[in-house]
């Protein structure tokens, strides 16, 4: 399969900031794979540490994970270690081999000259497709928080207007879908998308009973539980006892 034409990127810069003086390598647009693996390494550096880097059969089930995850992917070890070598041979992943098994870490920040944040977005990007920009600092909470809606639109922007000469954007902000109140972006690592295409995808995955409704509804839950623990905690600090209603709900006391 012949790969997609190559673009230009920032040469990866030595420190936690970029060099806009740097001069651009060329750097093949990624295939849907090498993203895929790109993405969960760097999920997994944030979200697991301690399993951090991941060796080649931990990164397959990383891959084919069934949350948090679009497209779906069913992947085997042949398909992400051709991914793994060519992503290495970018300078996007790093291998050790330091102990019994090889073991994978991204180096994508460097690699691609962007900074912290505009980072994280892309990798959320990579792995979860097209997504306004509440989805994104909604889906990103645990690799960074996010200060507002506007921030993450700031870095998108930027994303977007990158200019030519440091590989041009990054990023595409989608025609509205239809029924949807805003928006969704999608990264242009793995070259242009189409635009019409993904805003009907978009839709699809709003409507009721569809993967995408889903998995919002799934994240909602877990931030009620999160809210409930929290509460549970100033009661507690507080001294007041917070009596389950009859819906299972707490009933929190009357603040004066």
């Amino acid at each position: 399969m012949q790969r997609p034409a190559a673009q230009r990127l920032p040469t990866p810069s030595r420190s936690n900031t970029v060099n806009p003086e740097a001069e651009p390598p060329v750097v093949p647009v990624l295939t849907a794979i090498e993203a895929r693996v790109l993405g969960t390494l760097m999920e997994k550096a944030r979200t697991v540490p301690d399993s951090y880097p991941l060796t080649l059969n931990t990164l397959v089930l990383g891959c084919n994970q069934k949350t948090s995850r679009d497209p779906l992917m069913a992947l085997d070890e042949a398909q992400i270690a051709t991914a793994l070598d060519h992503l290495q041979s970018l300078e996007l992943v790093r291998a050790s081999t330091g102990g019994r098994v090889a073991r994978f870490a991204h180096n994508f920040q460097r690699g691609v000259g962007v900074y912290e944040q505009a980072a994280v977005l892309l990798g959320m990007l990579m792995l979860r497709g097209p997504q306004t920009a509440g989805e994104l600092r909604l889906n990103c909470e645990r690799w960074y928080p996010f200060a507002d809606i506007s921030s993450v639109d700031g870095f998108l922007e930027e994303l977007l207007e990158r200019p030519a000469g440091k590989g041009g954007p990054l990023v595409v902000k989608l025609a509205r879908a239809p029924g949807a109140r805003e928006q969704r972006w999608a990264h242009l690592l793995c070259g242009p998308v189409d635009p019409d295409a993904a805003a009907v995808a978009g839709a699809a995955t709003d409507m009721p009973g569809t993967g995408g409704h889903a998995e919002r509804l799934a994240q909602l839950e877990q931030e009620v539980a999160r809210l409930r623990r929290i509460v549970a905690r100033l009661c507690a600090e507080l001294g007041v006892e917070a009596e389950p209603g009859a819906d299972g709900v707490s009933d929190l006391p009357d603040v004066d």
